[in-house]
């Protein structure tokens, strides 16, 4: 009887943790530069792929009404509130890494293939954009 409770109280404190080893959930960008939180970004899944949009601005003089005049095509001009930003990414088979997205730098208009990994428990998200073999890597850190 103990073993089994033991068990159960053992499995009700870890379930938070596995679940959390998801990119889905919200999440504090980071500048490269100065280290100052840039934007809360909204991960969810949708059919089995990963979509992302940026849900608030952070930068102390950032505009709240700013569009993605960099943007290209059908996301040129939209507001930077609500800009899908990640698209597409899936589930690697047996690991804990979503790829074959595309991530987009509203900051420059590009788009860059994508690699989310979460890490420490799922607080923190390894964030990747590449183009070839060049690309670098973000750390995002979970909004509880």
């Amino acid at each position: 009887m103990r073993q089994a409770l033991a068990a159960i109280v053992f499995a009700a404190i870890a379930a938070p943790t596995w679940a959390q080893m998801s990119p889905v959930g919200l999440w504090r960008s980071m500048d490269d530069k100065t280290g100052e939180a840039k934007s809360e970004i909204r991960i969810e899944e949708h059919g089995g792929a990963l979509e992302g949009r940026i849900e608030k601005l952070l930068r102390k003089d950032a505009d709240p009404a700013a569009k993605c005049v960099e943007c290209k095509d059908a996301l040129k001009d939209q507001p930077m509130v609500g800009l899908p930003i990640i698209t597409g990414a899936k589930k690697a088979e047996g690991k804990d890494v979503w790829e074959g997205g595309k991530i987009l730098d509203p900051e420059n208009g590009k788009q860059y293939t994508l690699r989310l990994t979460p890490a420490d428990g799922g607080q923190k998200l390894e964030v990747r954009g590449s183009i070839g073999p060049f690309g670098r890597t973000q750390t995002w850190q979970r909004v509880n």
